[in-house]
This record gives C-alpha cells, structure tokens and sequence, in this order.
C-alpha cells in the first residue's frame, strides 16, 4: 500500500483504530495575516487561470505553492517546505509514498527533519476524496516524529482545491475534521490559520 491507496477516510480510521470527532470548528477565533505584495499579485493574476484549467497542477503551482510559501515568508523562513517529496516512514503499513505538501520545524531545506507539522493534500475534485491519504500522511508524520524523539501534538493536516480548504488535527489516537471548509478569500483568515498552526498557536 500506499498514502494514495487510502481512497476513504472510513478506511484509515478503521485500520489504525482512530476515533472522529465532524461537529467541531477547529478555528473560531483565528487572528488574521495579512498578505504580502506578490502573494496578492500572484492570485490577482493567476486564480482565474487556475480554476479554468482546472487541474490539480495548476492549483497546486498557481495556488496551493504560494500560499504555503508566504507562511514561511511570514515565520521568516523559520520553517521548512517540502513539496512533491517521498515521505517513506512505515510501508508495512501502508504509511509510504508521495506527499504533495510538507511542513516541518526545522529550518533545514535539504532534508525532512523533525518535527514535521502539517501536511497539505492537492485535490481537484471533492475534497473528501483526500481525507484518507492525508489523514494516512498525518500518521506517519506523527511517528516519524516520535521517532526523532520530537513528538508533536496536535500535527494538522489540510486537503485542498486551493480555492477550497478543509483541515483536520491529529491528537494521540483522536482526529477531528473541521466542520466548515474554509476559502482562498478572505485570504486573511486563511493565512491566519495556517500561520497560527506553524507557530503551534492553534493547538
């Protein structure tokens, strides 16, 4: 197996004993960031491009990849981001493969070190098709940092159109998926969620 074999999310929960949590908002009170310049440029000229091809690649280059990289512009490159990368921690499992986004603590660029704390899954159909392979992602980000004796909880997750966002937090056993999706508009909301998760403000 794989993340991407994960085709529900009924099948991670069974298969790693997870309970769920659907009713809760997981940001209510999230403080906004505003953006920068070229974040603000970059979706003013390319978001109607992107919906209209309308392909995972293009949301993920014209979309998803900017706003990532103005969180870690924000957080002053106090973090790392991994785009398109092999996250092999537990094949047995099923926990291998591809991860269209990761985000660790670590300043490192060259290499995935602990702790890793969030992960971005690029869709371009409904986002509950993605919820098994990230959750599955989350997983093994969770054990990949017990294993650097760098455990990290909650780990977020996120799976995105990149105009759409749904997130979901990872605790111990316990998963909770947010109940709203959020949008790329007000992009000050956005980023200020994914802000608050790279700083561990939204714990």
């Amino acid at each position: 197996m794989s993340y991407s074999k994960f085709t529900t999310l009924t099948e991670v929960l069974e298969k790693f004993g997870l309970s769920v949590i659907y009713d809760e908002e997981l940001f209510a009170e999230v403080v906004p960031a505003p953006p920068g310049e070229l974040l603000v440029a970059t979706l003013d000229e390319y978001l109607p491009l992107a919906l209209a091809i309308g392909t995972e690649k293009a949301r993920s280059e014209l979309l998803i990849m900017p706003v990532l990289a103005e969180v870690r512009r924000q957080l002053q490159a106090q973090i790392s981001l991994f785009s398109g990368v092999d996250f092999n921690v537990d094949p047995k499992n099923g926990l291998n493969g591809y991860c269209d986004y990761l985000l660790s603590r670590s300043r490192d660029p060259f290499t995935i070190q602990a702790p890793v704390f969030a992960l971005v899954e690029a869709k371009n159909e409904k986002l509950v098709t993605g919820l098994g392979q990230c959750v599955a992602e989350m997983l093994a980000a969770q054990i990949f940092n017990q294993r650097a004796n760098k455990p990290l909880s909650p780990l977020y997750g996120a799976v995105t159109t990149g105009e759409l966002w749904r997130f979901v937090k990872l605790e111990g056993t316990e998963l909770t998926v947010d109940r709203d999706n959020e949008t790329i508009h007000p992009l000050e909301r956005l980023l200020g969620i994914l802000t608050a998760i790279a700083r561990g403000a939204a714990s």
